[in-house]
């Protein structure tokens, strides 16, 4: 006997309904116009008949080969290489920036005395599930950028100044942990998602439509 749909977690429903709208744009049985109404209708609702009407007129289920690609697209990069313990990032008065597909080790020391720096962990390749940045702080800037699925806390004492992080902290328990740490003077430690789940979705769902060589209509 199935589960009443009612009874299902609606996460569940919004992602099978999310996976459907991304195959059938793939292979262009629905305009580019029309996949991002339902799929902001979709992460935006949390009715579940409403998410099951979205797709009803679709023909096309997500198979096997679909959801290889999804997980390579939206798993954390991991690799199995020699791990890296830590390394360090000193920004004074200038800039330093890290980003692109580099090696993240186990802890990160920062300092930013009177510059800017920046850590993009959007593409990195992660050794270590638990990672430390810590953070020196005096009339800095630091922008920290994540993906959506990675944990994040701060831990920072802040002397006049502020640490702000708008990270979202609900991924899986095997998910990567980074948690920041240290002090900030009268400096600024932001932490943000780079790309929005939505932007990550719509990417990745161009990129299978190219795949399959389709034209955006």
């Amino acid at each position: 006997m199935s589960v009443k749909l009612s009874d299902r977690p609606i996460e569940q429903v919004r992602e099978e309904t999310v996976d459907k709208l991304i195959v059938n744009y793939s292979r262009a049985i629905i305009s580019a116009e029309a996949f991002e109404r339902r799929l902001d209708e979709a992460m935006a609702t949390d009715d579940h008949q409403q998410l099951v009407d979205l797709v009803t007129d679709l023909p096309l289920d997500a198979d096997v080969q679909y959801d290889h690609k999804k997980e390579r697209s939206f798993t954390p990069n991991y690799a199995a290489t020699d791990a890296t313990e830590d390394d360090k990032m000193i920004s004074i008065l200038g800039s330093n920036v890290r980003e692109g597909q580099w090696q993240v080790p186990k802890k990160i020391i920062v300092v930013d005395v009177l510059g800017s720096a920046k850590l993009d962990f959007t593409d990195a390749i992660f050794q270590h599930q638990a990672i430390e940045v810590r953070v020196t702080n005096v009339l800095g800037s630091l922008e920290i950028f994540v993906p959506e699925n990675v944990n994040v806390t701060t831990r920072v004492f802040n002397i006049i100044g502020s640490a702000e992080n708008h990270a979202p902290s609900m991924a899986g328990r095997q998910a990567p942990q980074i948690t920041i740490t240290g002090w900030s003077l009268l400096g600024s430690i932001e932490v943000s998602v780079k790309r929005t789940m939505k932007e990550k979705l719509v990417a990745f769902a161009n990129s299978m439509r190219e795949a399959f060589g389709m034209e955006k209509q």
